[in-house]
Order: structure tokens, then C-alpha cells, then sequence
């Protein structure tokens, strides 16, 4: 297995303590079918307690298609920052799955295109001062099209952006993190 390589057993798990840090109290403040919303009550190196608030989601894959020296992007409305956006196709790992299987799937859910391979470029913890999330980048080529299947919520479109300007492109506002990184990943190792 490569460094950039992994399966969920790889994955670390959080720690309940740390000799520097020991958890006192871990409470649950929130918890819906998206996410658990609560705080760790953590005794500090000087001795003194502190509440740190935490968000904890499960993890999702980012993908990072290429056909014909196009870049395969989603155009999608977020609520959350209430902007329309132009991303990296994306979605939550589930149960069993890896991080490339995932991206796979939401790949035809999402695109409509069923990659012929994928490789995991990255995986790592996202925004560490408040979630417990990790995303995972997957790369995919080989595209054929298929029938998309997307969910319920997902109200898309695709598009195809030449590679030399996919960087351009993302940095536009809105700029998102997981899109940002995934490009700059892909040119890292050649891929771009």
C-alpha cells in the first residue's frame, strides 16, 4: 500500500485522552441524521478546564474527474452559505464503503459518468479546530456516461472545465475548501 493509499482500518480513531490533555466529560449536545453537535471538557497543560465544541460528521470523498483534458465540476445551490457553487462532485462515505468506492458512486449518482478506475490521492481531517470530519480525494478516469441517479436534494448541474483553467476557476467566489485542495492535490502528483 502506498502512502496515498488506505482502507477504512487505516483510518485513525480519536483519542478519548491524551496524558497532556485527559477528557473529564464528552457531552452531546445535538445529534440528527447529519451530524453530532457537542463539546469535550478537557483539563489543559496548566491545569486549567476548558469547554472545546465540536461537530462530528461522517466522512466524505471528493472527486476529482478527468475526461478529455476536461475537468468534471457539479454547479449546485448551497443553503448553508446561501451561493450558488461551482465544486469538485462530492458526498458522504457510507457504511462498508471506502473512500473510493464512495467516490465512485457519487460520481455516477451525481455526473452520470461510471469511472473505469480511482485511486485515493489524499485523505486528512478537515477544519480541526471545530469538526471531527475526514474527507478523502479520489481521483477518476476512464469516464463512460450513465444514467445519474441523483437524491432527492441534489438539484445540479454538470459541467466540464478545461484543466489548464480549473484552478482559475475554483479560486472564483464562492471559493470552496474541498474543491481548492483537490485540484491543487491532483497537480501536486502530475495529474493536472
Amino acid at each position: 500500500m502506498t502512502p496515498h493509499e488506505s482502507d477504512d482500518s487505516s483510518v485513525r480513531e480519536l483519542a478519548d485522552a491524551d496524558i497532556d490533555w485527559p477528557l473529564l466529560e464528552r457531552v452531546v449536545e445535538y445529534e440528527n441524521s447529519w451530524y453530532t453537535g457537542g463539546y469535550d471538557l478537557v483539563e489543559q497543560p496548566d491545569g486549567s478546564t476548558k469547554r472545546y465544541y465540536w461537530a462530528e460528521l461522517p466522512p466524505a470523498a471528493v472527486i476529482l474527474a478527468i475526461a478529455d483534458d476536461q475537468l468534471v465540476m457539479v454547479e449546485q445551490y448551497r443553503p448553508a452559505i446561501r451561493e450558488q457553487c461551482l465544486e469538485l462532485p462530492a458526498g458522504i462515505v457510507e457504511d462498508g464503503e471506502s473512500f473510493t468506492t464512495a467516490g465512485a458512486r457519487e460520481l455516477r449518482e451525481e455526473t452520470g459518468f461510471d469511472p473505469a478506475g480511482v485511486s485515493l490521492l489524499e485523505e486528512f481531517w478537515c477544519t480541526t479546530g471545530l469538526l471531527r470530519h475526514r474527507r478523502g480525494i479520489v481521483f477518476a478516469e476512464g469516464l463512460t456516461p450513465v444514467e445519474p441517479a441523483r437524491d432527492t436534494n441534489e438539484f445540479l448541474s454538470v459541467h466540464a472545465v478545461p484543466i489548464d483553467e480549473a484552478l482559475a476557476v475554483a479560486r472564483r467566489e464562492p471559493a470552496n475548501d474541498a474543491t481548492i485542495e483537490g485540484i491543487l492535490l491532483a497537480e501536486a502528483e502530475g495529474l493536472l
